[in-house]
């Protein structure tokens, strides 16, 4: 049996992550979805209080909350700042797999908007600052690759996001990071723009001092941002491989 953390993305919850979750619980694993402090079934709890730290707490407080020794951690599109840090800050052993599913990977000192255009940025942070709880709304889902009921069921269960986890910059160790084997799942139809200077740094000899692509590995996805329900299949697959 192995361990699986599941984390969503950006306006998400653990909701996000339920057709994937419940067939791998079907599959005789222990998988568990975390929901980030302001979101999903949190948003009760949104202020501007919340920070990138806030939700790196959340994910470290869901392993040692589970007990998830020797956990295969699949982070979603924003997450991947908080995979990054998990993986830097948990003890060796930890993790068995770090799975990025079109997710950040990021540079040590860069923030989640660090690699987002400059009018992303500014509407983010000019739609944060216009709320009470520094939070900015989120897109609409066809800009994932969504549509009908899958469409229908994310638009109505976004809420909006936490302001100051977007500009925080994360430091981290990308040796330690890199002690744990990695999978980079690239979404391609359609690509989402925000994810785009992300897909040749994982293809890039250079990219952490040369330490990402010794033990990672990608893997392309025909489909847009949300595999998890436009591809549920072979997202299902995909991680039933690492067990």
């Amino acid at each position: 049996m192995a361990n699986y953390l599941l984390v969503h993305g950006a306006w998400g919850g653990a909701w996000y992550w339920r057709p994937v979750q419940h067939a791998l619980i079907r599959a005789g694993h222990h998988a568990q979805a975390v929901t980030l402090t302001g979101l999903g079934e949190r948003a009760h709890l949104l202020s501007p209080a919340i920070t990138l730290e806030t939700h790196i707490a959340d994910v470290r407080a869901a392993l040692a909350a589970e007990e998830l020794a020797d956990c295969i951690l699949v982070v979603h599109s924003y997450a991947g700042m908080l995979g990054t840090a998990v993986a830097d800050r948990e003890p060796a052993g930890a993790l068995r797999h770090l799975v990025y599913v079109d997710a950040v990977v990021p540079k040590p000192g860069e923030s989640w908007s660090s690699t987002h255009g400059r009018a992303t940025r500014q509407a983010r942070l000019a739609a944060a600052a216009a709320t009470p709880d520094f939070a900015f709304p989120p897109p609409d889902p066809a800009v994932f690759g969504l549509q009908d009921a899958d469409y229908e069921w994310v638009k109505r269960r976004q809420t909006p996001h936490p302001g100051h986890t977007y500009e925080a910059a994360l430091d981290f160790d990308p040796a330690r990071v890199a002690r744990v084997p990695r999978t980079f799942i690239n979404c391609t139809q359609p690509a989402l723009a925000t994810i785009d200077a992300i897909r040749p740094r994982v293809r890039d000899a250079r990219f952490w001092d040369g330490a990402w692509l010794p033990g990672s590995r990608i893997v392309e996805l025909a489909t847009g941002h949300d595999p998890m329900l436009s591809e549920r299949a072979a997202m299902t697959r995909l991680l039933l491989e690492l067990a």
